[in-house]
């Protein structure tokens, strides 16, 4: 599990000793939930070519990396340049753990509301490590239009207008950003069966009960509210998966089997509003999502 603490969340960047007791929980789950030895690899660096070269020099003693909690946009340089450089599975988990969720969470969401992942018109708030993964696998899985915007404003290409301005009439918000995002006129305005993911933590883009008054479905990344988005419910099963196969690398195709398989894990009479993902302490996932993820391998 390799960080150099620049983006440790609800945090930011503390730095390698500071983010040791998060990457030891992060080691901890693994070991918890899917029997993965996992090891904290806290780096006194943030120079995109000492972590990458360090992490190539350590990894003949290990089955994968976990990137964590490293900020963008150098992430995404350090992931890409060792998925090059090595022959294991090189996984960062604020890009697609957080995607592989998102993508389960919206595939049942999508269902109680009866609308398509191809027809829907998603906005997002955040086009970070998260928010960009986010938009790839979706589009991967169907999506065709997706309004993003980042702190300064929209980023796609085509619209000018302001968030409140995309929120008119759209189907689904995803935020992986900031505090008070949105308003509750944004969320009244959306259209009929409207789906708000508001998964800044640990204060989310819009207050859950305003945002419940409106939205069919609501979902935070907090544990004291119901359907929690936590990348917990895919990085044990995916590693589990991936060590079993003896795996050498990660294709979007493992992605979305390791989300379809999360989704499964809700059976029809389960699935509300208030359920639309599993319980991060229902034994089947790790086992399902491992299925998937060997099988897709």
């Amino acid at each position: 599990v390799v960080t150099d603490g620049s983006a440790v969340l609800g945090l930011g960047n503390i730095g390698p000793a500071a983010a040791l007791p998060v990457m030891e929980g992060k080691a901890a789950l693994f070991k918890r939930f899917a029997d993965v030895d996992a090891w904290p690899v806290c780096l006194d660096t943030q120079d995109v070519d000492e972590i990458v070269r360090t992490v190539q020099l350590i990894a003949p003693v290990y089955g994968g990396i976990n990137l964590e909690d490293i900020s963008a946009p150098r992430c995404f340089e350090i992931e890409e340049r060792l998925r090059e450089l090595l022959d294991i599975p090189v996984f960062h988990d604020d890009q697609h753990g957080t995607a592989i969720v998102v993508l389960a969470a919206l595939t049942n969401s999508l269902k109680l509301v009866s609308k398509k992942m191809s027809e829907v018109t998603i906005v997002m708030s955040g086009a970070g490590a998260a928010g960009t993964a986010i938009s790839r696998l979706l589009i991967k899985s169907g999506a065709s239009k997706i309004i993003a915007f980042d702190k300064d404003g929209c980023v796609t290409a085509g619209f000018s207008g302001k968030i409140s301005d995309a929120m008119k009439g759209a189907d689904v918000f995803i935020g992986v950003s900031a505090p008070n995002v949105l308003t509750e006129d944004d969320v009244a305005g959306m259209a009929k069966g409207s789906i708000v993911f508001a998964l800044a933590n640990p204060d989310p883009e819009i207050d859950p009960v305003t945002a419940r008054k409106y939205a069919t479905v609501v979902a935070t990344g907090r544990s004291d509210q119901p359907n929690q988005i936590n990348n917990v419910l895919a990085f044990p099963g995916i590693f589990r998966g991936l060590l079993d196969a003896q795996a050498h690398k990660i294709t979007d195709e493992l992605l979305i089997a390791a989300a379809e398989a999360i989704a499964s894990c809700v059976s029809e009479s389960q699935l509300n509003a208030s359920f639309i993902v599993p319980s991060v302490f229902d034994s089947q996932v790790v086992a399902k999502v491992a299925a998937a993820v060997k099988k897709s391998v």
